[in-house]
């Protein structure tokens, strides 16, 4: 059987990134979404998902972007001198190499980030990282210990199947620089984290057999969308994607992912690959279904 979760990152970040999110759940191929517990749009994201039974909402771990969640005089290492959070993966990896990442105040946050979504009535079905924060070295296992500590049974590892990566590379239309920068950060996970299932696995903790989307992270096409889903192996595979609308808020946000968010969700609404993942037999779950059939 061939099964594919199609997760939405970012849920929570504004209005019209939720929105966004929930058309390409009730309209297309997303069957989970990553909700951001400090995401200024959390609350409309909490209230949206309660008209989408069946969407599978796991919490989107944060360390790079907005305010966190614990109390500030708690993780004080993890913040800039405004109180919010300020590194990227790469930033935040010189400064584990170099012993100035607080471990315990990473612990700290994501537990506060985890139980905000269990107190707003949401039982997240998988946990992930921002910009894959949690395959960092001394973060998952960090993420793990949560997820047993939660009853969360599934976790996601970004550790992308190179086949899979070549076939969503197809198409003219992307920016070729981008693409090749984040195929090298996905390589680059793989030699970080290359034991990640092993240690899910011995943890207890569910895990999809591929995962892919990284390298295409906001140059998804439709021909590499076509020929992602014909080529997908047997198992279960998660694509991680980033739909939604442009809106004022997001404009005024620092991430590079705007217009293409709206492309993505064309795409991923398309009729055409609708039918095609129905003609191919392939079975659109979200992480509650692996976790059930561990």
């Amino acid at each position: 059987m061939k099964n594919l979760i199609v997760n939405a990152d970012d849920l929570g970040w504004t209005e019209g990134v939720n929105r966004g999110i929930l058309e390409a759940f009730h309209h297309g191929i997303v069957t989970s979404a990553s909700l951001l517990a400090n995401g200024a749009a959390f609350a409309h994201a909490v209230d949206a998902t309660r008209s989408a039974p069946g969407l599978g909402v796991g919490v989107h771990l944060n360390l790079s972007d907005g305010p966190p969640v614990a109390d500030r005089k708690i993780v004080p290492t993890l913040l800039n001198r405004n109180g919010e959070f300020a590194g990227g993966p790469e930033t935040l990896l010189f400064r584990r190499a170099r012993g100035g990442l607080v471990l315990a105040e990473v612990e700290r946050e994501w537990d506060a980030q985890i139980q905000e979504v269990r107190d707003a009535g949401i039982a997240p079905t998988h946990l992930d990282g921002h910009k894959h924060v949690h395959m960092l070295p001394g973060l998952f296992e960090i993420a793990l210990r949560l997820a047993k500590r939660h009853d969360v049974g599934a976790i996601r590892v970004s550790l992308e199947s190179s086949s899979l990566r070549a076939a969503l590379s197809s198409g003219a239309k992307q920016n070729a620089a981008v693409v090749m920068k984040q195929g090298v950060q996905a390589r680059g996970l793989k030699l970080l984290a290359r034991d990640a299932r092993e240690q899910a696995e011995r943890a207890g903790i569910s895990t999809t057999d591929y995962f892919c989307g990284i390298a295409q992270t906001g140059e998804l096409t439709r021909e590499g969308l076509e020929q992602f889903v014909k080529s997908l192996p047997e198992g279960t595979t998660e694509l991680v994607c980033h739909p939604g609308y442009a809106d004022a808020a997001l404009r005024k946000t620092p991430t590079r992912l705007q217009d293409s968010r709206q492309t993505e969700l064309q795409i991923l609404t398309d009729t055409g690959i609708r039918n095609l993942v129905a003609s191919l037999g392939i079975r659109l779950i979200d992480y509650g279904f692996v976790v059930q059939e561990a």
